[in-house]
């Protein structure tokens, strides 16, 4: 089987240094090597520099998947680390809908060599490797679908959890451009004016709604989300609930804004919300 080892970072590739945890090139590589089937051929394509999750974005995931493009036929993981691979995940599997490429992520909680869950979720990319399809994440004993990640807890290495089931198509586009986008909490007491400071810069906007999609009832905070999509912004809705989705309609308290053309996220996590603006 062909593979290809996609080494972005991350603390399943980190080793002890004077100044404390830091990426080590070889680490990873090394630990995948010793554990192919003998019939097993390894391409790897490392990040120059490593980088810790934080730091990577659209211009990282437009990289992965130009690398994926140069190896028609392989079979792909991808380490990574665990702060944004709830992100990542989703920016793959919706990138990447609708081809017939297998791309199995993971990374760790804990360095590889320190006892911890690394050489585990390793083994696990391995063997879901030869006979899964579509994006997934391999961690701690489980796959998930990587198209809704949530990542559940800062320190368990059960860390991470599937939180809905979407159907994925084709998307519009297959890579992500430069608009300016984010994700945007409308939280009790949030003033116009803030909001209309956050959006001024912004290409469009993921807005995370109370429960099951209401929001203040404030004519000023309505009418600034007015004014932003008539200047062209979209804006897309999900609920701050990390389960259940939106249900427009159920409480008055959200008429206000569902009045205004917002899209509708339903079950998307704020992640996978921010990529389906980016790609269709």
């Amino acid at each position: 089987m062909d593979i290809l080892l996609i080494h972005t970072g991350g603390t399943i590739g980190m080793a002890p240094t004077e100044n404390g945890l830091a990426p080590m090139t070889g680490l990873v590589e090394t630990a995948v090597v010793t554990r192919l089937d003998p019939s097993d051929r390894l391409s790897v394509e490392v990040f120059a520099p490593l980088l810790d999750s934080a730091d990577v974005g659209p211009s990282h995931w437009n990289l992965i998947l130009d690398t994926i493009d140069r190896y028609p036929g392989h079979r792909v993981i991808v380490t990574h680390g665990t702060d944004t691979m709830a992100y990542t995940g989703t920016a793959l599997a919706q990138a990447l809908a609708g081809t017939d490429r297998t791309v199995i992520l993971t990374g760790s909680m804990v360095p590889l060599g320190m006892d911890g869950d690394a050489e585990t979720n390793l083994d696990l990319a391995l063997t879901a490797i030869k006979d899964m399809q579509g994006v997934h994440l391999a961690f701690a004993g489980a796959l998930l679908p990587a198209a809704c990640l949530a990542k559940t807890d800062t320190h368990k290495l059960d860390a991470f959890a599937t939180v809905a089931s979407l159907e994925l198509r084709a998307p519009k586009r297959r890579r992500f451009d430069d608009r300016a986008l984010a994700v945007l909490t409308l939280t009790p007491g949030l003033k116009a004016k803030s909001l209309r400071a956050m959006l001024s810069d912004l290409d469009g906007a993921v807005l995370r709604l109370f429960g099951s999609g209401t929001a203040a009832s404030d004519p000023e905070l309505l009418g600034v989300l007015h004014e932003a999509m008539a200047k062209g912004l979209r804006l897309r809705a999900v609920s701050q609930c990390l389960t259940g989705g939106l249900a427009p309609g159920t409480y008055a308290a959200g008429a206000g804004l569902w009045s205004l053309g917002i899209e509708n996220g339903g079950a998307e996590t704020p992640e996978a919300a921010l990529v389906h603006l980016w790609l269709n």
